[in-house]
């Protein structure tokens, strides 16, 4: 989530998102599946899953965003190539159409590796069904959100926070928003694989990814009508 160094070769970036949405699904999947094994409170059970995803994913992004930029989610990758899509030094088609399966493909292994880690099933499909409105307009809202942050950030020259902040708003909204912030297609994918508290119904994943990527537009307009003012230090 931080700006992609062009200096890094594609195939380093696309491993480093690739194992970073790996662990981010398995931060989630597994601490899931820790919290239900610990208690029967769902509160506590969400806090838990919450508090270890905050921690998880703020060292990711610290950690893989000099090689990726560390987006793990389809919908930043298009929001990336989107406001960049006229700067030469920009992410490109190209690299769009090669983050977006590698971020998906770590999804759905880091969901089977938290199962097996775990003890359970290979591969279970969710029976977790996530198809209610208000769970949909949750979603959403957590995209906006989400987008609105990173861009604010990168127009502000600010991204160097990224770690802290963008964990920390996926921390908020774990329990701000109806839905429990997925806010991310590729995340999404990934916990359909698992029948544990953090999945989804395979059935509910095309609501949810067709509202994030409404999100993203939304969250890419307000970035326009808000922060366009906003130039990055140095810049003139």
């Amino acid at each position: 989530m931080a700006a992609d160094p062009p200096a890094v070769p594609l195939l380093n970036r696309l491993a480093a998102e690739l194992v970073g949405t790996a662990a981010l699904v398995a931060v989630v999947v597994g601490s899931g599946i820790q919290a239900t094994e610990l208690t029967r409170d769902v509160g506590l059970q969400l806090l838990a899953n919450s508090l270890a995803t905050v921690f998880g994913l703020g060292v990711l992004i610290l950690l893989l965003g000099p090689v990726s930029g560390a987006h793990f989610n389809p919908v930043v990758t298009l929001a990336e190539w989107w406001t960049g899509r006229k700067d030469p030094g920009g992410l490109g088609p190209r690299e769009v159409a090669a983050y977006i399966p590698a971020q998906i493909a770590g999804a759905i292994a880091g969901a089977i590796l938290a199962d097996v880690m775990f003890g359970k099933d290979f591969v279970a499909w969710s029976t977790h069904d996530r198809s209610a409105g208000h769970l949909l307009l949750g979603e959403v809202v957590a995209t906006v959100g989400l987008v609105l942050l990173i861009f604010d950030l990168a127009k502000s020259d600010l991204i160097r926070f990224a770690p802290v902040a963008v964990a920390s708003y996926i921390g908020a909204a774990y329990w701000f928003t109806s839905s429990t912030s997925f806010a991310n297609p590729a995340v999404t994918i990934g916990r359909a694989f698992t029948d544990t508290f953090a999945g989804i119904a395979p059935s509910s994943v095309p609501g949810f990814i067709g509202m994030q990527l409404i999100g993203g537009v939304v969250g890419l307009a307000l970035v326009a009508l808000i922060f366009t003012h906003r130039r990055p230090a140095g810049s003139k």
